[in-house]
């Protein structure tokens, strides 16, 4: 039964027992390749924004994950975040339906683990001069979908938790549609902010949607010949 389940969640790969490097390792040397320009000529406003983002996953969860199943294996580690990312998909809904945005604990989670997110993606494209290349191209788009779903949700409490909209939000499916169809800049007018801080989340939302979704989605499918995750040849 065990030799199952091993099977179906993780393949051929469950065998697999090779520790990886240092989840935390990796990340500071992708800082020192940054800072030490060994890839990249950047300057300026360039060199600043990718090391922000490289430091900035320290702040949040999915690097220490990483480095907990490290030992494991690759199968282990992937397998680790896949559910770490279910469960952030999942726990907006579950705050939702439950009336719990309020609770100013529960919403502050939310934002950050969803800020995770906001900035891990950039990152990917602006700074990941270490990384390994992906095991696969379609696990990463399927757990892109998932971030995406995750943003929406999240973005779902953040309209629920307060009064921004020009009618109350009577379902708790409501905030999550609204959020829908911010972030797919559909709008069909029947929902629409009211107030300057709720006019300020739709246009965050919108313009992360349309910038860095975007252009993460254009570099995975030209599967461009770029210096770290996106490059094939990268063995690391």
């Amino acid at each position: 039964m065990i030799h199952s389940i091993r099977k179906l969640f993780l393949g051929k790969t469950y065998s697999e027992t090779k520790p990886l490097e240092s989840a935390i390792g990796k990340r500071i040397k992708n800082i020192v390749a940054i800072w030490n320009n060994e890839l990249h000529e950047d300057i300026g406003i360039e060199k600043i924004l990718r090391l922000f983002l490289a430091l900035s996953q320290f702040l949040f969860p999915g690097i220490y994950i990483k480095q907990v199943f490290c030992k494991k294996g690759a199968a282990y580690q992937d397998l680790s975040m896949d559910f770490f990312i279910l469960f952030k998909v999942g726990f907006p809904v579950f705050i939702l339906k439950n009336n719990l945005q309020d609770n100013h604990f529960i919403f502050w989670i939310v934002v950050w683990l969803a800020s995770e997110t906001i900035l891990y993606i950039p990152t990917l494209i602006f700074a990941s001069d270490n990384f390994s290349r992906p095991r696969s191209y379609r696990r990463s788009m399927l757990l892109l979908f998932f971030n995406y779903l995750e943003i929406v949700f999240a973005f779902g409490v953040i309209y629920a938790q307060g009064d921004y909209l020009n009618k109350p939000l009577v379902h708790w499916f409501d905030s999550i549609y609204f959020s829908f169809m911010t972030s797919s800049t559909i709008g069909f007018g029947d929902m629409y902010p009211i107030t300057p801080f709720g006019k300020f989340l739709v246009s965050c939302q919108s313009m992360f949607f349309l910038i860095f979704v975007v252009l993460f989605l254009n570099f995975f499918t030209k599967k461009i010949d770029h210096k770290g995750y996106f490059d094939h040849n990268n063995k690391l």
